[in-house]
């Protein structure tokens, strides 16, 4: 028995409930930073100005969105029953844009030299979910 096995067992997965006006938004074609300023709370919307700004070469900008989409997402997550750890599975769709800001989080963190805190978030991401942690290339 490895010392570090949970005796007690994996929590069950934590999934989120889609927010249907700011996907809508999204699938409508709205500019993801017109949507976050409508539905603040709303993870992918974040992690989508996250992602193009890495890709734009703005680190900051990206650790920014990245943050503020990693933060509204545990605060969600913690509404729905998520206790600190456990899996937080990508195949449910609407956990994608907690999943997806905390990748960014990772790659911006690591952008600007900010190690120690890229590396806590490409394993918080992989201990979340393997799936999202390879889907998304971190770790």
């Amino acid at each position: 028995m490895s010392i570090r096995q949970n005796l007690l067992g994996e929590p069950p997965p934590t999934t989120l409930p889609e927010d249907e006006r700011a996907r809508a938004a999204l699938d409508a074609g709205a500019d993801a930073a017109d949507v976050a300023r409508a539905h603040p709370a709303y993870s992918l919307a974040w992690a989508i100005l996250a992602e193009r700004a890495l890709a734009e070469g703005r680190d900051l900008d990206a650790y920014a969105y990245a943050r503020v989409g990693y933060h509204r997402g545990l605060d969600a997550l913690r509404r729905h029953g998520w206790k600190g750890h456990g899996p937080i599975p990508w195949e449910h769709e609407p956990n994608r844009g907690f999943l997806r800001s905390l990748a960014a989080l990772a790659r911006a963190a690591e952008a600007i030299g900010e190690a120690d805190e890229a590396q806590r978030c490409a394993t918080f991401l992989a201990e979340s979910s393997q799936t999202a942690a390879r889907e998304l290339g971190v770790g």
